[in-house]
């Protein structure tokens, strides 16, 4: 599909977004124009947790704050894509959750809520690889229950033909946002996963 195309029918679904009233009491709704950010291609897809308070719903650039300044979270995932040869600002990007939570005990059922638009999202997108940055995206992506989220982190699963390789949140509050993510994209770069 050309990416005239992808963009029409994402524009579609962000129609959705933008009507969906399932979370309303729950949430600030995302305020820009599109819910994903498209990279130089989509062989790669990101599913982040949800939006940050202060990075692209109010900045309206990825990973960054409102004065242009990359996020922690976005510098450590960087150096974890520097592994790989990648580039974070050239990678599609979408977050699981397409709203704010306006308080952090709403992140699962505001995940349940987006599940199908998200979904749709990857459909449309069609990647080769989904990396999840952290637990609720995965729960969402992963079609079996787990209860550590270390015993999914770094292993690949096939789901709805699908590749997806759930990573930890690249936030600098986690301990393992960089330590326990490096193996994992190192395996990446030798074609060990």
């Amino acid at each position: 599909m050309n990416i005239e195309n992808i963009q029409k029918l994402l524009k579609q679904v962000d129609e959705k977004v933008y009507f969906c009233k399932s979370c309303d009491k729950l949430v600030d709704k995302f305020p820009n124009d599109t819910t994903v950010f498209l990279g130089k291609d989509n062989d790669i897809v990101l599913v982040g947790e949800a939006p940050a308070n202060n990075g692209w719903r109010k900045s309206h650039k990825l990973w960054c704050d409102i004065k242009g300044k990359v996020l922690p979270s976005g510098v450590v995932l960087q150096k974890l894509f520097d592994i790989i040869d990648r580039d974070i600002f050239e990678t599609t990007f979408l977050e699981s959750i397409k709203c704010y939570p306006l308080e952090r005990k709403n992140l699962k059922t505001c995940s349940i809520n987006c599940k199908n638009i998200m979904l749709e999202q990857l459909r449309i997108l069609n990647p080769k690889l989904i990396i999840t940055l952290g637990e609720f995206p995965t729960r969402n992506l992963l079609d079996f229950k787990f209860n550590k989220f270390a015993d999914v982190v770094g292993n690949i699963y096939e789901v709805n033909g699908y590749k997806i390789l759930p990573i930890y949140h690249p936030s600098p509050i986690s301990p393992k946002s960089y330590k326990g993510n490096k193996p994992i994209f190192e395996k990446l770069k030798s074609g060990n996963i």
